[in-house]
């Protein structure tokens, strides 16, 4: 599916609609810089006509049998699955993933999500216990009404489903920004959303940039939940906008800084193809990529050689090229930044494969590796989000705790070793939301929670945690029987 004939107006209450003020904005091909094609841009009033329509379709979606609003959910990720080409080619379009990982991927990931949370509609629970005498109490979990999503760029697809199935399936109504960058295939799903039956007003999306789309959403006085993925920066001001309006409820899933510690008894060949995976697939923009490896210096030179091998074969190019695996960047501004961190890590440490810009244009960058990069440079404490990774060594475990903890980040982290006592010890002493034993990401798992410690983010995602985070909690207090031991009747007796 080309973008040509892609519906790019805002999609609010099952219709797609031109902004108010007619404005548009222009995506671009980061393979070549040409132009894909115009999108409408959503100002405060079209947040503000979307919230009031996903007001008005709250109280029926919010009182529908459970069955009745996973049916549109169940539907929706096979309709995914039909398209799933269509889809593939809007990102390879507007972003640059090759369509050949997009359809391994992303498409499954995003129709598996709604198939989970389609079938997790009966696990909105509360509690109930009979403690107190004379009391029946119980807890129930409501939805917050209407919700602002915010989701990135750089899996697009992935962040729709996981914020909009929870939030959907419990009951809210949903006002969605995409990426101005990236915001091709929402549109694509707006189109399925209605073919699959969900009710006029229940996901509105619109799209935009921070400001003034996503400062609306954040702001909004009659949005009480925003959940968001991006920059720690981003997050930062979300938070802000939404302690300044009406103390909003938020969930953040930010950056990360990802360390992969690899042992001296560790299989160096799993170790090396994993991590290499992790970081070059999706051109290293993923934020829990493996960007740190601290490697035993006993087995450091083996890694280094088979982790140059790995990323110096890996085929850069043309995304709708089957052959190719990693595709160009998002942008000339990611270009930018990537290169720029890149010429820190040449200053501070020693580079060892890549190193520059592939191709004269494109924002391609060529799979870069540095070793012995010191704690205090730039490209070790910012998120570089590309196909660059550092390499250092370790003497011993408390030396490789330390610097896998020495950063704000804390999302995802990796261990490799053998021995069994020791991968668990180590695990439990890393601040991260997640450590992934003999393994990286991308995992598929999504009966289990993401989200970070420190600065990577507030709150947990998919499994029942995400359909916590669209719920408020409630707590029923009952009385029954005709006990008068309490105070409420012994105070007053006379």
């Amino acid at each position: 599916m080309r973008a040509a004939n892609l519906d790019t107006r805002l999609f609010i209450n099952n219709k797609f609609v031109p902004g108010k003020a007619g404005k548009t904005f222009k995506i671009y091909n980061p393979v070549d810089e040409t132009e894909i094609c115009d999108v409408h841009e959503a100002l405060a009033e079209d947040v503000d006509f979307a919230v009031k329509i996903a007001q008005d379709a709250f109280p029926a979606w919010s009182n529908t049998n459970a069955f009745e609003r996973a049916r549109p959910l169940a539907k929706l990720s096979q309709l995914i699955l039909r398209d799933s080409r269509q889809l593939a080619e809007l990102d390879a379009l507007a972003m640059g993933k090759p369509v050949k990982l997009l359809e391994k991927m992303d498409v499954p990931a995003c129709a598996s999500i709604f198939s989970y949370f389609a079938g997790a509609a009966y696990h909105v629970l509360g509690e109930s216990s009979l403690n107190s005498a004379n009391y029946l109490n119980i807890s129930v979990r409501q939805p917050f009404g209407v919700v602002g999503l915010i989701i990135p760029w750089n899996v697009p697809m992935i962040m729709f489903a996981m914020k909009v199935a929870p939030a959907a399936i419990c009951g809210n109504t949903i006002v969605l920004k995409a990426s101005e960058k990236a915001p091709l295939t929402s549109l694509k799903l707006a189109a399925l959303i209605k073919e699959a039956g969900f009710p006029p007003g229940v996901i509105n999306i619109v799209n935009g940039f921070g400001a003034p789309t996503g400062q609306a959403i954040a702001e909004h006085m009659d949005i009480r939940k925003v959940a968001f993925t991006g920059s720690v920066a981003t997050g930062r001001k979300i938070m802000k906008m939404a302690a300044d309006s009406n103390l909003k409820n938020v969930t953040l899933e930010l950056g990360g800084k990802t360390p992969a510690i690899i042992f001296e008894d560790a299989d160096i060949l799993k170790a090396a193809r994993a991590s290499h995976f992790s970081i070059n697939h999706n051109s290293g923009q993923h934020c829990q990529a493996n960007s740190r490896i601290l490697v035993h210096a006993s087995v450091a030179d083996e890694f280094i050689a088979e982790l140059k091998r790995l990323m110096s074969s890996v085929k850069l190019g043309d995304p709708f090229d089957p052959e190719t695996f990693q595709g160009p960047q998002a942008d000339q501004a990611q270009l930018t930044h990537i290169l720029r961190l890149i010429e820190a890590g040449k200053k501070d440490g020693t580079l060892v494969n890549g190193g520059k810009r592939h191709n004269k244009t494109g924002a391609f960058v060529e799979p870069t590796i540095f070793k012995n990069v010191p704690m205090t440079s730039p490209i070790y404490k910012e998120e570089v989000f590309g196909p660059v990774v550092i390499v250092n060594t370790f003497e011993d475990e408390e030396e490789a705790l330390r610097e896998a903890n020495g950063t704000e980040y804390g999302l995802f982290s990796s261990v490799y070793t053998k021995d069994f006592n020791r991968a668990i010890a180590f695990a439990k002493k890393i601040e991260a939301g997640a450590v992934g034993i003999n393994c990286a990401v991308p995992l598929r798992a999504l009966d289990m929670p993401v989200g970070g410690w420190k600065q990577s983010g507030v709150g947990r995602e998919l499994a029942v945690h995400g359909l916590n985070n669209f719920t408020e909690l409630k707590t029923i207090f009952m009385n029954y029987g005709n006990d008068e031991s309490g105070l409420a009747f012994n105070w007053h007796s006379t």
